[in-house]
């Protein structure tokens, strides 16, 4: 097998085992989906050697609605998603909804490398805060 007939993986999140009791792999556009996952709903600081990595949305979840608080988390998801992953993304679109304790960012997005090298992604990613 050439290593152009190799299909690319990353491991897979959460770090779990494979069947083999091996690291778990994913193809490459389901890790770019975990990656993006795990920024939206880390919260900044909780990472001890990135502090300032996340968006922190689910601190957001029980804050009182406004059009002023949506556009304002719709800009700093955003630029979080420039920020840390602008070299595997180009971000189409944001859309954030809060709903009691649920979290919903509707995103529109370009994968830029990998198998799924542009093709358009839609997605809803969903995130609960800890009642």
């Amino acid at each position: 097998m050439s290593t152009r007939d190799r299909r690319r993986t990353d491991i897979a999140f959460p770090f779990r085992t494979d069947s083999r009791g091996r690291t778990a792999h994913a193809p490459y556009d389901e890790h770019v989906h975990d990656l993006i996952e795990q920024l939206l709903f880390t919260s900044p600081g909780e990472r001890v050697m990135r502090p300032d990595f996340g968006c922190g949305l689910l601190d957001l979840a029980f804050a009182p609605n406004s059009p002023e608080l949506a556009a304002t988390v719709e800009m700093s998801v955003q630029g979080a998603l420039q920020r840390w992953l602008g070299d595997l993304i180009d971000v189409e679109g944001v859309d954030v909804a809060s709903e009691e304790e649920t979290v919903r960012v509707r995103l529109r997005y370009v994968v830029r490398h990998g198998a799924g090298g542009g093709a358009r992604r839609d997605e809803t990613f969903e995130g609960r805060a800890a009642a």
